[in-house]
């Protein structure tokens, strides 16, 4: 009897080693499945600039079979921001990849929550943790020479041609320089005092571009947001506005992002 026992104990023992090896052969499995990929970009721009600053990336997204969406944020408030970005999102047919550039990292790090956002780009933007005060956070580098050409009028603050020209968008010829003043969008006084309640960047794969001649974003600030979220990082040696001085270097990090075949 005592025999008859033993032998049920050391069969059911080994039914269980069998079963945890196949949980364990499955687990690894899954994670070392190839990521699918994402053809819905959704593009974010930042202060001192509209939708248009995506013109040279997204004809290179494009030709690679992309489906691209470039958010025509108001800069009113984060809030107002934010919904823009969700609008485009409930339109998307599948998965999208948020990016954002400068300002806007600081939008899609609030709506990056959503469900169907399956990674976020950031080019040379804020990366707030979840109730981060950001200014203050600037604080602790250098201040960037564009914020001194800053001014406000009625609640609304805009870059002096100047500013913008030799700080903003420097590494560009000044005629291109100045036809992207042109469309400058004015900030709403709220979102200088504005704070995220979540950070996407938590709990989504990241990718980050760091401006290395940056004027409006400290570099040092960007790399620090960048280790800080484990983001894939890459440098470019550009102004604050490398998605127009250096286009293919952006769109090619977005397609990695969106594990576009060859990326």
């Amino acid at each position: 009897m005592k025999l008859r026992n033993l032998s049920l104990i050391a069969s059911l023992v080994l039914a269980g080693m069998s079963a945890s090896v196949v949980h364990a052969d499955t687990a690894t499995s899954t994670k070392t499945t190839s990521p699918q990929e994402v053809t819905n970009i959704v593009l974010v721009h930042g202060l001192f600039a509209d939708a248009s600053s995506w013109s040279k990336v997204i004809p290179l997204l494009q030709a690679k079979g992309l489906h691209v969406t470039a958010v025509q944020n108001p800069t009113t408030s984060l809030d107002d921001d934010v919904a823009a970005v969700k609008r485009a999102l409930a339109l998307q047919n599948g998965p999208v990849i948020l990016v954002a550039h400068s300002y806007g990292g600081m939008v899609i790090t609030q709506a990056g929550n959503e469900p169907e956002v399956k990674g976020l780009v950031y080019i040379a933007a804020r990366a707030p943790a979840a109730g981060e005060d950001y200014p203050a956070l600037t604080k602790k580098y250098p201040a960037a020479p564009a914020s001194a050409g800053l001014t406000w009028n009625d609640g609304y603050g805009a870059l002096s041609e100047s500013a913008f020209i030799h700080d903003f968008a420097g590494d560009l010829p000044v005629s291109e320089a100045k036809a992207y003043y042109a469309v400058q969008q004015p900030m709403g006084k709220a979102i200088t005092m504005a704070k995220t309640t979540v950070a996407a960047w938590q709990f989504k794969p990241t990718f980050y571009a760091v401006s290395t001649e940056d004027r409006t974003i400290n570099p040092d600030l960007e790399r620090f947001m960048a280790k800080r979220m484990h983001a894939q990082t890459i440098e470019l040696k550009s102004s604050h506005v490398s998605l127009i001085s250096q286009p293919v270097a952006v769109a090619n990090l977005i397609m990695k992002a969106a594990h576009v075949p060859g990326y």
